[in-house]
């Protein structure tokens, strides 16, 4: 997938028809209330990101939204708003070819649809239709824990990425979100949501050590929500993710700090990034990435796995 160019005059024409458009009007699964066939893993097998004449160095970037609560907000603010942001950011900044797998997940024991999984791509329309097929369940069990943990399972087990297995180089993933995740994935959801014919418990640090082979993985704290800076949530990232756990207080930045991540470790100067962001927007990702983060994010380039 992912063969489709950017185009900003085509993503403002997009834009354009949500103004008057409510939320339910642009995710139509909503007013379902189920998830999408296109995004339904029940039998997954992969998602393939692929070189080609129009992407020779495609860059794979899977990014795993949750959709509990009031975390539906970011998908929707991505859509009308920040979708150009994101892909504006990483084309300025020298990142020529990424292919964005936008997907979402939810919690594993109580909602209908706990994970959903695009496809890497390219151009404006179809990242788009992949935005706009998630249904933003608004679920979520109250227990302080939702699975992220799934994202590691599809990136590490059911993605071809080109960048790594052409050319050594780690894709990337993130995960946002406001708590912690579950521990393991038992067997019985396995089959039940993604068809596995045979399964065991998956333990949370062995689907990290696995998606980490192949991918720079970072978990982004949304910290507007009721477990703003709270400690326990806060500390169970840095214990799992070391650096590579951000800390974000204003959301609507969130386009622009992911761009930024994937710029640094592709080399990219400081100020060469912020160049093109208003002064809020660089006071809230300098906030988020400070000298010191930036140094040691730094010292992960070059994005190749050895």
């Amino acid at each position: 997938m992912g063969y489709a160019k950017w185009s900003n005059q085509t993503y403002a024409h997009l834009r354009n028809g949500y103004q008057t458009q409510s939320r339910d009007d642009i995710f139509r699964q909503n007013k379902l209330g189920r998830v999408s066939e296109k995004m339904n893993p029940y039998g997954i097998r992969v998602r393939e990101s692929r070189d080609s004449d129009t992407h020779p160095n495609a860059l794979a970037i899977g990014i795993f939204l949750d959709v509990t609560g009031s975390m539906g907000r970011i998908p929707e603010l991505l859509v009308r708003q920040k979708l150009g942001k994101l892909m504006d950011t990483l084309l300025q900044n020298g990142v020529q070819d990424p292919q964005v797998m936008f997907s979402a997940i939810g919690d594993q024991y109580t909602d209908r649809a706990p994970l959903q999984v695009g496809q890497f791509e390219s151009g404006a329309i179809e990242m788009n239709q992949d935005l706009a097929s998630l249904y933003l369940e608004g679920g979520g069990g109250g227990q302080a824990r939702e699975s992220y943990q799934l994202a590691w399972l599809v990136g590490a087990r059911h993605t071809s990425i080109d960048c790594f297995e052409k050319r050594g180089q780690k894709g990337f993933l993130f995960t946002i979100g406001d708590e912690m995740s579950w521990d393991t994935i038992d067997p019985i959801f396995l089959k039940q949501t993604l068809g596995y014919q045979e399964s065991v418990p998956l333990q949370v640090e062995d689907l990290l050590a696995e998606v980490q082979r192949k991918y720079h993985v970072y978990h982004i704290h949304i910290n507007e929500t009721s477990y703003r800076n709270n400690p326990q949530v806060l500390n169970y990232w840095r214990s799992l993710l070391g650096e590579q756990f951000l800390i974000l207080d204003n959301y609507q930045v969130l386009a622009e700090l992911i761009a930024a991540v994937i710029a640094i470790q592709s080399g990219v100067d400081q100020q060469d990034i912020y160049r093109d962001f208003d002064p809020q927007t660089k006071a809230s990702i300098q906030k988020v990435l400070p000298a010191g983060k930036w140094n040691n994010l730094k010292k992960l380039s070059p994005t190749y796995w050895i």
